[in-house]
């Protein structure tokens, strides 16, 4: 039998609340799990507003209209990243800057981000607000968008740092970042908005699904206008802007409600499932694990670590029925993303690519699965 990759793990009360959906006939995107779902992701982020959509890349798109991203403008973001960030920038128009990644937190390099702002820009104020412009082509920088890989944490004070020094909007992606925090506040809440995703491979799931949580609620109220096809009266089809589809619908935002209620356990879990890993495969001098920035207690969503012939031995556990996969190709390396700036000076995140594997990481996963995962990579290598 097949150890998945990283399933949903059901065991609450999903199906209480599903049923719920049926029986009434609220199962579209209306309904009170939709409102349920986004208090409780609300609560748990400390965030003042928290609006569901339909998956992770509407949520990171909304967060960048909102901010009136638009053609001409540019997006500074890692290029280590799945391409759902790419993609979600390339909706407004806006163009992104790729930004090599640290070697050993596998997150955006803010040094190097940090560096190029202070050669590359100026801040020049525009009806009355600061902003950064290109030196050489006068374009606006209108947002870093960091990616927290792998449920770790970008480098938040030097993030917050540029962010205010450079008067450039933080959107943070957390969508892998769910539970993840830093000094013990939570990922999502360290930029004006954050945007979550509740695909099946994540820390929770809804199926499909995502969130954006904000403490600023004139942003807030713009997104749910948005992704509400724009719709200002609740009886009349009235819109007065082009809008979008992205609402999040009931039946989903059910299942998001009971996986919710157990979301430390699942945490507790995922982090029991990374220090078993660390301590079954520690005995290989040649692996290396991701690092994390001090004071912060990542989710350990999907465990992935560097190792020699990783395309051996991921063709080995395949075959075995033990479902593994390499790291996000570069988006520098993606055809429509080839011709972006892309900064670094010894491609990293190229060098990450060609090493890293992805292992079973099921919040169900049972430690007998473990251990044949572990004993099978030990037997691979010897």
């Amino acid at each position: 039998m097949t150890i998945p990759l990283s399933v949903p793990n059901l065991n609450g009360n999903e199906l209480n609340y599903v049923k719920q959906c049926i029986e009434t006939g609220w199962i579209s995107s209306a309904g009170q799990f939709v409102s349920d779902f986004e208090e409780s992701v609300k609560k748990h982020v400390g965030s003042k507003k928290a609006i569901a959509c339909v998956n992770g890349t509407a949520a990171l798109q909304t967060c960048l209209n909102v901010l009136n991203v638009s053609s001409g403008d540019i997006i500074i973001t890692t290029n280590l990243t799945f391409v759902a960030t790419l993609n979600a920038i390339s909706y407004t128009g806006a163009k992104p800057i790729l930004f090599d990644i640290d070697e050993q937190t596998w997150q955006i390099n803010l040094d190097l981000v940090h560096e190029w702002l202070m050669d590359n820009t100026y801040i020049k104020n525009v009806n009355g607000l600061n902003s950064s412009y290109t030196k050489k082509s006068n374009h606006r920088i209108a947002a870093i968008l960091p990616v927290h890989v792998l449920g770790g944490l970008v480098d938040i004070d030097k993030l917050i740092s540029i962010s205010e020094s450079f008067y450039i909007p933080i959107v943070e992606d957390s969508t892998e970042a769910l539970g993840s925090t830093f000094r013990s506040k939570p990922a999502g809440s360290f930029g004006e908005l954050g945007a979550f995703s509740f695909n099946g491979n994540k820390i929770i799931s809804t199926g499909g699904g995502g969130m954006i949580v904000t403490n600023n609620e004139i942003l807030a109220q713009r997104a749910k206008h948005i992704t509400t096809t724009a719709k200002t009266d609740p009886l009349d089809y009235y819109h007065d802007e082009v809008g979008y589809n992205y609402r999040l619908v009931n039946i989903l935002a059910a299942i998001g409600v009971a996986q919710m209620e157990y979301l430390s356990k699942t945490l507790e879990k995922k982090r029991k499932i990374d220090s078993l890993y660390k301590d079954g495969l520690s005995e290989n001098a040649d692996f290396i694990f991701q690092s994390h920035i001090k004071d912060s207690n990542p989710n350990c969503w999907l465990f992935t670590f560097r190792a020699p012939k990783m395309r051996n031995l991921l063709k080995f556990l395949n075959s075995n029925g033990i479902q593994s996969r390499p790291f996000w190709t570069p988006m520098n390396r993606l055809p429509m993303y080839s011709n972006c700036q892309y900064i670094n000076y010894f491609d990293v995140t190229g060098r990450i690519f060609s090493e890293c594997i992805s292992i079973p990481s099921s919040s169900n996963l049972t430690e007998r699965q473990q251990a044949v995962v572990i004993s099978s990579i030990n037997k691979f290598y010897k």
